[in-house]
């Protein structure tokens, strides 16, 4: 971003963090890919395909929510709160929680909480299905 005054002589470029962009690579087409609840600041985006996973925040900055967004689909897949705790303002980037981690066979996302616990959740195309390890292994038995 170009932070200088008109009256400055020289350019002053300044980065900063914003949202994440689609490139269509036949036609050169650029377009924001609206992410929601997304914090720039906050959330750590891990990609799968056309899903993206991350942290978000809620506008008041008390809540986090597991989010996992499909491009082109307005509502997310998977929306689930993950605790009460709020965020402190000075805290530090991408301090919302780990990048969540993906999954090829079955498509899965597992997210870390605060105290090391996880949440898994097996993604189904617009659907996201809590997986509880415990029944799978009772399953596969």
């Amino acid at each position: 971003m170009n932070d200088s005054l008109p009256e400055d002589s020289a350019p002053r470029w300044q980065g900063e963090r914003g949202g994440w962009l689609l490139v269509d690579r036949q036609t050169g087409h650029v377009s924001s890919i609206n992410l929601p609840e997304f914090a720039v600041l906050y959330s750590a985006a891990s990609w799968y395909r056309n899903y993206a996973a991350y942290c978000g925040v809620a506008d008041d900055g008390k809540k986090r929510f597991a989010l996992v967004a499909q491009i082109s689909r307005r509502r997310p897949v998977l929306r689930k709160q993950l605790s009460n705790d709020g965020i402190v303002e000075d805290a530090a980037p991408d301090s919302a929680c780990p990048a969540p981690v993906w999954q090829r066979r079955p498509v899965r996302v597992s997210f870390e909480q605060t105290g090391g616990a996880s949440l898994t959740f097996a993604i189904r195309g617009h659907v996201a299905d809590l997986v509880n390890d415990v029944e799978e292994e009772e399953g596969s038995k």
